[in-house]
């Protein structure tokens, strides 16, 4: 950690502790030379503890970015990368340029324990991701047609999963026959899965050959479909939890009044943004999740306006993703969209600009605490604060 006045003398220069009575002396102490500033690169990690105790004592507390924090390290001599530097360099970049910084959300319960189950409920994607490739992988090696039947997602559908953890693989489907495979599949679907297992026995027939090692990777393939099986139910739970800690969030409800933002969604803006306080205007906002287009111009060259490639993936996705399902079902997003694609643009370019013009309405929404209304009138083309 690193203390410094404004004129940029230090103050303190030492790591901080990760203990409460040595964090509220440090913070007192350094309060004795003036108002005190906190600024934190991982604010829900190992800033977490400091946060709440320099809140505490009455420090006010900042956050910097990783992406300002690479931008602002380009700027300082040297290129390693060491604590003692990191530390100079948030201080330093906190004095000198203090628009980098964003505020970090007030303790909040809600928040906080969204922040934990959204990253578990992350993990918990990438790891069913894994294991789905896994399984991909596997049934490419031994037989490749019937692989190619479950290629477009529907490896992760239930009933495949429960097919290759009954059945293993193309041995087991074959041993077992096509009448057998049917009579499971419809006791574990809603819609009548016979096309499916034509399609399955017909990839099946493709193949003659028995490649070596297909025994042992049918040993496998149950196992790992068991797995991914696991992993949705986890993560069907967590959206359960994530539904129950946002149903009495006042913004959470204020959100999903919104046509195309749901439970998902509401929670993936709130936890990228906050309430919103940080942004000071509209613009302010749809440039931090990189739905602002920029203009770019040297001399006669490059002229014009191009999308932002910066921005939070996150909140960007988020906000893409509601513009989209309300492109497709709100009447007002689908006219606005239509005549985006009627003025030439390609259908992600359509949805971003409709995803910025709803941003001005999210905006209005967190900050007023107020539910979405349509607009009475036919929305113009450029951005206003009450057409979606």
């Amino acid at each position: 950690m690193t203390r410094s006045r404004p004129d940029g003398n230090k103050l303190f220069d030492k790591p901080l502790p990760q203990d409460e009575a040595q964090l509220r002396e440090l913070f007192t102490d350094l309060q004795q030379h003036g108002s005190v500033l906190m600024v934190v690169d991982q604010p829900n990690t190992i800033g977490a503890l400091p946060i709440a105790v320099a809140r505490d004592v009455g420090c006010t507390v900042a956050y910097l970015p990783g992406l300002a924090m690479r931008k602002a390290a380009d700027l300082y001599p040297g290129r390693s990368k060491t604590d003692a530097r990191d530390a100079f360099i948030i201080a330093d970049t906190a004095r000198t340029m203090p628009h980098t910084l964003r505020q970090v959300d007030r303790d909040n319960e809600v928040l906080s324990a969204l922040k934990v189950l959204a990253g578990f409920d992350e993990d918990l994607a990438h790891e069913t991701t894994r294991a789905l490739n896994r399984i991909r992988s596997l049934l490419t090696q031994i037989h490749p047609a019937l692989e190619r039947v479950f290629a477009g997602g529907s490896l992760s559908t239930a009933l495949v999963l429960d097919l290759l953890v009954k059945f293993g693989g193309p041995t087991g489907l074959i041993t077992a026959g096509r009448a057998r495979v049917l009579r499971f599949a419809r006791s574990h679907s809603r819609r009548d899965p016979e096309a499916l297992v034509d399609r399955i026995f017909a990839a099946l027939g493709e193949q003659t050959v028995v490649v070596p090692a297909t025994a042992a990777v049918e040993l496998v393939i149950p196992r790992v479909a068991g797995q991914v099986k696991e992993l949705k139910e986890q993560r069907a739970t967590v959206a359960r939890e994530v539904e129950a800690m946002l149903e009495n969030f006042p913004l959470a409800s204020v959100l999903m009044s919104m046509p195309g933002i749901g439970i998902k969604t509401a929670a993936q803006i709130l936890l990228n943004i906050g309430d919103g306080s940080a942004f000071e205007t509209p613009g302010h906002l749809a440039a931090y999740a990189g739905i602002a287009p920029v203009t770019r111009r040297s001399g006669t060259s490059i002229r014009g306006e191009f999308p932002a490639r910066s921005g939070n993936k996150r909140l960007k996705n988020a906000l893409f993703y509601s513009a989209w399902v309300a492109s497709n079902h709100d009447p007002i997003s689908k006219a606005y969209y239509d005549r985006k694609r009627a003025e030439g643009k390609r259908h992600n370019a359509a949805v971003i600009c409709l995803a910025r013009r709803r941003c001005n309405v999210i905006f209005a929404m967190l900050r007023d605490g107020t539910y979405y209304q349509p607009p009475t009138t036919v929305p113009n083309p450029e951005p206003t604060a009450l057409a979606a």
